[in-house]
């Protein structure tokens, strides 16, 4: 009997060498340090959600009234817990089937390459900020069975083509990396009894060719089931630094943080929201 290896263990063997070959080491890293990582359990919490301020009021009676919600603003806002935490309480209530999550694959600036597993593992460093809400939502736990049964389901944007989303809330994040295309495959997604909450910060764009999320903005303006809460640096409620960095990059030739600049530097945003986009 020879003892030459088949063709197909050889060709295993070709694909395990070009697999070790690759420079991916730092992703690799990445994604077996966050496997490896024990953390303790979270637990859901008990405390009654409030919105903080009045864009978060406005985002919050936004989300109860209407169909489709963009929340337009910077970073540390609220616009991705607050939406979570509504989900959750929706979910709860058994007012929606499922939740899913969704967002473009898009590296904030930079190349991760090559991404070892199954597709849920490989959208996990994309997902992850909303995956870290949903467990202070449901818990450790109960969240874990949850996105084994489908109840929570986490889907990269390119893979909602086709489907229909029906009796679901539908959030869909860091939507200001989704081209114009993309935006139209997405809202044609909506179903009968679905809800989406759309969040984005135009001024964090990671794509060359521009962002479609001020544009779906102006298109959907008429549709009375949709509705626009535009955030700016004065909501930031993730923390006074963090306010004080987006001031920095957003104002560049002014190092220090002033909120009455806010109505001034988001004026754009607002009029282009107000007036359908015709400017």
């Amino acid at each position: 009997m020879s003892s030459k290896p088949s063709k197909s263990a050889a060709r295993n063997e070709r694909r395990s060498v070009k697999t070790r070959s690759r420079n991916d080491d730092p992703l690799l890293r990445l994604v077996k340090d966050t496997d490896a990582i024990r953390r303790e359990p979270v637990r859901a919490r008990n405390e009654l959600v409030k919105p903080l301020n009045d864009a978060q009021r406005a985002y919050d009676a936004a989300m109860k009234s209407s169909d489709i919600v963009f929340g337009i603003g910077p970073a540390g806002t609220g616009k991705t817990w607050l939406s979570i935490m509504r989900a959750a309480e929706a979910l709860k209530a058994k007012r929606f089937a499922k939740i899913v999550l969704t967002r473009p694959a898009v590296e904030a600036g930079e190349t991760l390459g090559f991404l070892p597993g199954e597709l849920d593992e490989k959208f996990e460093p994309y997902i992850r900020p909303l995956r870290d809400a949903l467990e202070e939502a449901f818990g450790s736990t109960h969240l874990e069975y949850l996105l084994k049964t489908g109840t929570i389901e986490a889907r990269p944007l390119a893979y909602l083509r086709g489907s229909t989303i029906k009796d679901a809330w539908l959030i869909a994040d860091e939507m200001q990396n989704a081209t114009v295309a993309q935006f139209k495959m997405l809202l044609s997604r909506v179903g009968e009894g679905a809800k989406f909450i759309i969040n984005g910060d135009p001024d964090q764009c990671d794509l060359k060719g521009g962002s479609g999320l001020l544009d779906a903005v102006r298109r959907l303006k008429p549709i009375e089931e949709v509705s626009t809460v535009a955030f700016t640096r004065a909501d930031i409620v993730r923390s006074g630094l963090c306010a004080k960095i987006v001031s920095v990059y957003e104002s560049p030739s002014d190092f220090r943080y002033n909120a009455d600049n806010d109505e001034r530097n988001t004026e754009g945003v607002k009029r282009f929201i107000n007036a359908g986009g015709q400017s």
